[in-house]
């Protein structure tokens, strides 16, 4: 009997620990986690590392984007998109005109060389035989010189080698000076008129067959004037030919000229007449007008071009009318100067890409058509490659130094 008791005992007894250790399991699971330590308001605040993410205080409000002033270039992580900023362009300084030619002077030699240096070689043949004097009129004639004024050359040649006898290279070159001088004249005006006496503006009106270089030469021409101190106004009235205004206003911006321009496929007489009005209302010494480049064998734009022309004067006479030619068309461009001077009264001539062409001889040919001078010349692309012609150092550039 006290055995069993004993057993009922020990069973409890174990049990009871059993008990105790999964409550107190159980306890260890359900406590919360031990309040935070308060910080030590003594230490210093810790650095914060690159990267870390900066917060408000929390005994700071907390602010809106839209009252976060954001620096300079800041971003709210959306792009900010700048302003445009619109470049006004620089002005240039055109290089004076003064000798312009002679500083081109090597381009001109290049391509114009041969006719001189041919000529020389045949007249310094110890016998100048007939067929001899046929290759001088060949050589003539192949730069486009002309049937007329190569007959008169050649003939006042033969006169004075048969006159001079012994020929040494030296005299032989200045008589082909003495002799090329008088063709090409030296006795003409070959000023662009842009100085009425009695009013203010001059106007320039340029006409010319597309691909001549008509546009450009305006620009370039507007370059020329200001190198000598004059103030000027483009008319784009080339309003058929849809990068002919902006051609234009690029070239006057360069160098400070204001253009008038009308809407594309507009009146071009209409946008000539507002701009010498315009010319004359800011007090500007030229005004420089570009005409569409018309085909001569278009009888309607040829007569809508002499509307410009009585449209312009109007206001007051046109002081210039240069007829702008390409030098590389050679004979073809004596036709088109032909109609061109039957529609407006050509003034002056404009030769342009003569660095381009051996056939230096259509400035003769040309002035003997329409009895007016060459006055500028184009050898190069530059903005300041077109020159006044100078017959000397014209010459000078045909036979070469």
């Amino acid at each position: 009997m006290e055995t069993v008791i004993l057993a009922v005992v020990i069973a409890v007894v174990v049990l009871g620990v059993l008990g105790g250790l999964v409550v107190g399991s159980r306890r260890k699971k359900s406590l919360p986690p031990p309040p935070p330590t308060a910080p030590d308001i003594t230490a210093p605040p810790a650095e914060p590392h690159v990267g870390d993410e900066a917060e408000t205080p929390r005994d700071e409000p907390r602010r809106t984007i839209e009252e976060v002033d954001l620096p300079d270039g800041g971003s709210t992580g959306t792009a900010v998109e700048e302003p445009p900023v619109l470049e006004v362009p620089e002005l240039e300084i055109p290089e004076p005109t003064e000798g312009r030619l002679v500083r081109l002077r090597a381009r001109l030699s290049r391509s114009q060389n041969a006719l001189g240096k041919g000529l020389l070689t045949l007249l310094s043949r110890e016998h100048l035989d007939e067929d001899t004097w046929e290759e001088i009129e060949d050589t003539l004639l192949t730069a486009d010189v002309g049937v007329q004024p190569t007959q008169e050359l050649v003939e006042r040649l033969r006169e004075r080698v048969r006159v001079l006898g012994t020929r040494t290279p030296e005299e032989l070159r200045s008589l082909l000076r003495e002799e090329l001088l008088k063709l090409v004249g030296t006795d003409v005006d070959r000023t662009v008129k842009t100085e009425p006496e009695e009013r203010k503006p001059g106007i320039v009106m340029v006409v010319g067959v597309n691909g001549t270089g008509k546009t450009t030469t305006t620009g370039k021409l507007a370059r020329v004037l200001v190198a000598d101190g004059r103030t000027v106004v483009l008319g784009a009235a080339d309003t058929f030919r849809a990068a002919a205004a902006d051609q234009l206003q690029t070239w006057g911006e360069r160098v400070g000229a204001h253009t008038v321009r009308g809407p594309e496929a507009g009146d071009p007489a209409s946008v000539a007449f507002d701009a010498v009005k315009e010319g004359k209302e800011m007090g500007v010494d030229v005004v420089l007008i570009d005409t569409a480049g018309r085909l001569h064998t278009k009888t309607g734009l040829m007569d809508e071009l002499g509307k410009v022309k009585r449209v312009v004067e109007k206001h007051a006479p046109l002081d210039e009318v240069l007829l702008v030619l390409d030098a590389t068309t050679g004979q073809n461009g004596l036709v088109q100067a032909r109609v061109f001077a039957e529609v407006v009264n050509i003034t002056g001539i404009v030769l342009t890409k003569l660095d381009g062409t051996a056939k230096g001889g259509i400035v003769v040919a040309v002035q003997r058509e329409l009895g007016v001078p060459v006055k500028l010349i184009g050898l190069g692309e530059g903005a300041d490659d077109l020159a006044p012609f100078e017959p000397e150092a014209f010459v000078d550039a045909l036979i070469g130094d």
